[in-house]
């Protein structure tokens, strides 16, 4: 195999093949939205069967970094996909069981240098440039989660509010669309915390009053980290649900 296909050691071959083609993705061989060569091209590429490079597909595809469609082939994931039902990185629902995608508002795009846990978090040096959004999401204009999330400056360049504003979709859309960084998993932790009186102001609730912290880590290919996110979430109708299997 040519220098840029050799394949790791010491692990199966179909999870050798996956992690070629998750390098691939990385790099935007191909893009969101793109459809992949096929299994047997694929299987060309790398030297091996057909079985091979299907059960490496269906790997990335059970952890949602591709999408098979049936008698088309398989493409790249894009979270643009998420707008016909509730996005997978979106934990909050209604108490009263029904569906409904929040409207996400962003209150302010500004920079800043990382202190020493966002710095450790996001594997970047104390005093590195940052830079930290606040966006409310609101449930028919009703505000439920204000979100304090900070991104490390480099792979954002050019981000502001106005861009931000004036592109239609979700946020983990708008990261991948316009900046090529695609979020694949997050590692959370959850507590209950009080409102102080400026959260307070802005979720419209009595400062003091219970709300839901969500302490967010999102990871892109290869496991790095590339969001630090906090969200306040007010619960007097809503929930933080989990599915464990």
């Amino acid at each position: 195999m040519p220098a840029s296909t050799a394949t790791p050691s010491f692990a199966p071959l179909y999870l050798q093949i996956k992690s070629l083609l998750e390098r691939s993705l990385d790099e935007r061989e191909w893009r969101p939205g793109e459809a992949i060569p096929s299994e047997i091209e694929l299987a060309q590429r790398y030297g091996v069967s057909q079985g091979t490079v299907r059960k490496a597909i269906d790997v990335l595809a059970a952890e949602n970094l591709l999408v098979r469609r049936q008698g088309k082939g398989t493409f790249v994931a894009t979270h643009t996909e998420e707008r016909s039902s509730l996005p997978r990185f979106l934990r909050i629902r209604r108490n009263d069981g029904g569906e409904l995608t929040p409207a996400s508002r962003l209150l302010d795009a500004r920079r800043g240098k990382a202190g020493a846990d966002v710095a450790r978090a996001l594997a970047l040096r104390t005093g590195d440039a940052v830079l930290v959004l606040r966006r409310v999401l609101e449930y028919g204009n009703e505000p439920v989660v204000l979100d304090e999330i900070t991104l490390p400056a480099a792979l954002f360049r050019g981000l502001t509010k106005a861009r931000y504003d004036a592109y239609r979709g979700s946020m983990y859309g708008f990261f991948e669309s316009e900046f090529g960084v695609r979020m694949i998993k997050a590692q959370e932790r959850i507590r209950a915390v009080a409102a102080d009186a400026a959260t307070a102001k802005i979720l419209r609730t009595e400062s003091g009053a219970p709300l839901l912290a969500v302490d967010r880590v999102t990871l892109t290919y290869g496991e790095r980290p590339v969001e630090v996110r906090r969200g306040l979430c007010v619960t007097r109708a809503f929930h933080y649900l989990n599915e464990l299997h």
